[in-house]
């Protein structure tokens, strides 16, 4: 003989379980609202501008300074930081060489796997660091820049290690950011 529950305790297991269910889909919707209307938590935002899509530059072939070929190598992992310096930029250009050598060294034993591209003139004040490469700004080359130009000074690119650039730095942009951005892309590696 099996004996049935009396109502009460029935309906009490039903809201148990209704419970269960609005608080499973309850916190799934609510996610997906939250993601679908852009917001992000604080740490996972960059600081520089998500260039979607990412821009294909492995067709272009930079030149070096010297007149050699600067080639991706994809299979090196190396990262890029490029900065197209306009020939008037003077001191915010030599205080921008300093804050990448900063950036750079800090990098510590990751520091092989990210190069400085310096696209046009080097300050004469500028620290010699290992990882720069300085390259010829080649009309080609610019064509994959976005918005290369600016009144304000340098923009900093930042290129994934098989050539297409995915991050983009107006003039003025706080170092530190740009620390934090490539330090996340090198721990993807």
């Amino acid at each position: 003989m099996t004996s049935t529950p009396p109502d009460a305790a029935r309906t009490r297991g039903r809201w148990i379980l209704v419970g269960l269910f609005a608080l499973f889909f309850g916190t799934v919707f609510g996610a997906g609202v939250l993601r679908f209307a852009g917001w992000q938590p604080v740490n996972h935002k960059n600081s520089g501008e998500m260039l979607q899509p990412a821009i294909d530059a492995r067709a272009v072939t930079p030149q070096l300074l010297d007149g050699g070929d600067y080639a991706w190598n994809p299979g090196e992992r190396i990262w890029r930081i490029a900065v197209v310096a306009p020939a008037d930029c003077g001191q915010a250009c030599s205080k921008l060489a300093h804050d990448l050598d900063k950036v750079w060294r800090l990098f510590g034993h990751r520091a092989d796997k990210v190069e400085i591209l310096w696209i046009g003139p080097l300050p004469a004040d500028a620290p010699v660091t290992e990882s720069r490469k300085q390259i010829q700004a080649t009309p080609e080359l610019l064509a994959v820049l976005p918005r290369h130009t600016d009144a304000k000074g340098a923009p900093v690119y930042v290129i994934d290690p098989n050539g297409f650039v995915v991050l983009r730095y107006a003039p003025g942009f706080d170092a530190g950011g740009l620390y934090k951005d490539v330090s996340k892309l090198l721990k993807l590696m």
